[in-house]
């Protein structure tokens, strides 16, 4: 067993995984703060993007984000699973669908922090911000420089 195998055995979570057909949506477990507004936003963005989200709300999100291993740098409101990887915040769905085409060996994926202008995020004054990879170490690496939307 790999250790994301384990980390999501531990989260609880029985493999999501990447659909191999383009025309079925890509399952995603979502975890979430149940009064946290842009988290609906963020799902709503994936929806719309070929994901198939299935929210949890949780009032105990630092445990799944324990549970996670995600380090606290990095760490936003909602946490998602998808494919055998995390996802931290609000990072876009292309750039979901880029991991799980390209499977680098990573954690996962963060955006730290709520940035004005990520899906969920979306309303003037955002600025560029950075989608990282991030391991088991917590070693991050810049894996794409998105510019701000005002719109989702």
């Amino acid at each position: 067993m790999t250790r994301r195998e384990a980390m999501f055995a531990v989260a609880g979570v029985a493999g999501t995984v990447y659909s191999a057909s383009a025309q079925q949506p890509i399952k995603v477990e979502v975890y979430k703060d149940p009064t946290c507004g842009c988290c609906g936003l963020w799902v709503a963005h994936l929806r719309a993007r070929g994901f198939a989200p299935t929210v949890t709300d949780t009032p105990n999100m630092t445990q799944v984000k324990d549970r996670s291993h995600i380090p606290v740098q990095l760490r936003s409101c909602h946490t998602a699973l998808v494919g055998g990887y995390v996802i931290e915040g609000h990072v876009p769905a292309a750039d979901m669908q880029r991991l799980l085409t390209e499977k680098p060996k990573v954690l996962g994926l963060a955006v730290p922090g709520m940035p004005v202008g990520s899906p969920g995020m979306e309303g003037p004054g955002g600025r560029p911000y950075d989608v990282l990879t991030f391991d088991a170490a917590g070693k991050t690496t810049v894996y794409s420089t998105q510019q701000p939307s005002s719109r989702a």
